[in-house]
Order: structure tokens, then C-alpha cells, then sequence
């Protein structure tokens, strides 16, 4: 009985500490900042190719989380679009991740507005997750290296001066 009492105890503290050190890790997610290196990941575009961090290297990458239920992401995307069109033989790539459960809808939305840019759906939220995004459009510009240049969180106006001007200062 007592060695059984012992066993116990020591099990209860073990899962204890356990579930404490999930609760820990899942309030003090990491939210990548300006001078982090941009974790990496791997998504399956809508053309098909299977793109990383690595397939951008040499490129300035403009990584943009978004949906299409999402009234200031779909507000942005035509000046992101024009955006990438101006920059697209300057290096710099934008890559559009939607983080839409509803394929169809996601589908008939892109054949509407029929972007430039890279696109890819990532219904698990596997790649904003990694970033700490939970807010959208919540926009990401990473240099040749790996490393957070700016975070932008909000519908930005991809063709406006001042934006034009900071993104051909980082080329």
C-alpha cells in the first residue's frame, strides 16, 4: 500500500509538471519582431510549386497573411498586387498566405481577382501560427537573409510613396 501511495505521487507530480509546461509554452507563444529571423517554412502554391524561405534567398520576400473574409485584406490586395507588378524584376517577391478553411470559396475569390503574386492557402494556420499573426492582413517584408525588416499589421497601401521608396532603399 505504501510503495503504491509512493508511485502515485510521484505520477501525479510528473504529470503536474508536465501540464504546467504546456500551459507555459501556450501562453508564451514567440511573435516574431522587426530583427528576428523569419522562421522557415514550406507551403504548395496555387501554381503547384512547393516554396520555403530558402526559394526566396537572394530575394526580398514580402510575406502577406490573409483571407478572403477578411474586409481590410481584401481592401490591400489590389495595391499589393500593382506592388508586385512594379517590383517584380527588381527581387522582390510577394507571397500571399490565406488562411481560408473554405477551399471553394477561396478558389472563385482568386478567380475573380486574379492576383501576380504567389498565392497559397494554409487552412491549418501552421505558417501564421509560427509567426505569432492572428491579426490580418498582417504583412511581413524579410530581407536576402532570413532577418524581419518590418511587420506590418493592417491594410497598408502598397503604392504609396513613402512605401515605394522604403522597399527600393532595401534593394
Amino acid at each position: 500500500m505504501l510503495k503504491t501511495d509512493q508511485i502515485l505521487r510521484i505520477s501525479i507530480g510528473v504529470l503536474l509538471c508536465a501540464f504546467v509546461y504546456v500551459i507555459f509554452i501556450s501562453i508564451h507563444e514567440r511573435i516574431i519582431e522587426v530583427g528576428d529571423r523569419a522562421p522557415d517554412f514550406s507551403i504548395t502554391t496555387d501554381s503547384g510549386a512547393t516554396v520555403s524561405m530558402s526559394s526566396f534567398s537572394g530575394k526580398l520576400l514580402v510575406l502577406n497573411f490573409w483571407a478572403t473574409w477578411c474586409a481590410p485584406c481584401i481592401e490591400e490586395l489590389p495595391s499589393l498586387d500593382q506592388f508586385q507588378r512594379q517590383f517584380a524584376n527588381s527581387g522582390v517577391v510577394v507571397l500571399g498566405v490565406s488562411i481560408d478553411k473554405d477551399e471553394k470559396a477561396y478558389k472563385r475569390f482568386l478567380s475573380r481577382v486574379k492576383v501576380a503574386f504567389l498565392t497559397a492557402r494554409d487552412p491549418d494556420n501552421k505558417i501564421n501560427a509560427e509567426y505569432g499573426t492572428f491579426k490580418f492582413p498582417e504583412t511581413y517584408i524579410i530581407n536576402r537573409d532570413g532577418k524581419v525588416l518590418s511587420k506590418i499589421i493592417s491594410a497598408t497601401n502598397w503604392t504609396d510613396d513613402r512605401m515605394m521608396s522604403y522597399v527600393k532603399s532595401l534593394l
